[in-house]
């Protein structure tokens, strides 16, 4: 039995149109039409021509109905101009994701969903608060990946085909998911988690969590988070040059602007001293990426064990990804830069974080 919003989810997943797909599979637009609304079902010889198209196992198209992430509490990281069918690419990735990790949370005792929502205070006071909750005091966020996943956070990658968003942050169903361009230097993936972060934090579904207005909230949260006042004061002088800059920001895993923006909002920088600082780390390489950064992405610890575990009982990720009813290309999106699992042939040996212990349902 044809599940009708399963072709919409999968169109949408390739940012296609009715019209774009009809091309493609060389079926009527009133048949896809009729298709998506259930009022007809296609025949198994076109079902094989709109999975083709499509590029999904014809297998996906029959099973359950998939609630997708709700559009309304997505917090978008995207640039400005991207389109808003790129944005509903990115939506159905993560509602495949979302998809993953039900049929994860299966088989593996989670973490509990430990992410505070805290209506709206100053992001500064949010991320203090989020800080205390966690345990961290004043020291270095560790591993920003390990440290969301610890707290229940859901984190996948993004398409790299869909460069322009960098990330997205959803509440569904009380679980929180966050979704991450893996494509960018480290430290700048390190700001994007604890932005999202901030998005989860201070815009649950009840507030507001799109604009301008909540971006900024978010990016003041993140640099709280990742560089809290007290630390920096004590550690970076007033004034400081950039080659003062570039050392520090090796305290805190931040990018070398991220560290000069705190300083400035701090006071330890005037704005001569962050706009000529700026123009000086922009013509060193810096506002486009991290030269001598930390160089490795933080990656998934509950993933790459999720994995390891499977593999020790014979279970290939191809497997799974067939369960699914996707194919290893479209897992692996889902996983790209967050593991070291490979879905072709043996892969690469995986080695998985001793921080966190996940343990399987009987």
């Amino acid at each position: 039995m044809v599940t009708p919003s399963r072709i919409t989810l999968a169109r949408k997943r390739r940012g296609l149109t009715l019209a774009e797909l009809s091309d493609r599979a060389t079926v009527s637009l009133q048949s896809l039409s009729n298709y998506e609304t259930g009022r007809t079902a296609p025949r198994p010889d076109t079902l094989a021509k709109i999975a083709s198209a499509l590029d999904f196992p014809a297998a996906f198209f029959e099973g359950p109905a998939l609630d997708e992430l709700p559009a309304e509490g997505i917090s978008w990281r995207a640039r400005s101009k991207t389109s808003a069918r790129v944005l509903e690419a990115a939506r159905a990735a993560g509602t495949l994701g979302a998809m993953l990790y039900e049929w994860i949370e299966d088989r593996f005792r989670l973490p509990a969903v430990n992410v505070p929502s805290l209506g709206k205070p100053d992001p500064e006071t949010a991320a203090g608060m989020v800080r205390t909750g966690w345990g961290l005091g004043e020291a270095s966020a560790p591993n920003m990946v390990h440290l969301l996943e610890a707290h229940g956070v859901r984190v996948f990658s993004l398409d790299p085909d869909h460069a322009e968003v960098d990330a997205f942050a959803v509440w569904r169903d009380g679980v929180p998911f966050v979704f991450l361009n893996t494509l960018k230097s480290a430290e700048r993936g390190r700001f994007d988690a604890a932005h999202e972060l901030g998005h989860l934090v201070m815009h649950g579904s009840e507030h507001a969590c799109s604009g301008p207005e909540a971006e900024r909230q978010a990016n003041e949260f993140a640099s709280s988070f990742l560089m809290p006042r007290a630390s920096v004061l004590g550690h970076m002088p007033s004034g400081a040059h950039v080659d003062q800059i570039l050392r520090g920001k090796q305290i805190w895993n931040v990018s070398a602007m991220a560290l000069t923006y705190r300083m400035h909002d701090l006071g330890l920088l005037s704005d001569w001293q962050y706009r000529s600082t700026c123009a000086e780390l922009s013509r060193l390489g810096y506002r486009s990426g991290e030269p001598q950064g930390m160089g490795q992405r933080e990656t998934s610890q509950v993933l790459t064990k999720v994995f390891a575990a499977l593999r020790s009982k014979h279970v290939r990720p191809g497997s799974v990804a067939a369960e699914l009813g996707l194919t290893s290309e479209e897992m692996n999106r889902l996983l790209f830069g967050l593991t070291f699992t490979t879905f072709k042939g043996e892969g690469r040996h995986v080695t998985a974080p001793a921080t966190l212990n996940l343990s399987i349902v009987p």
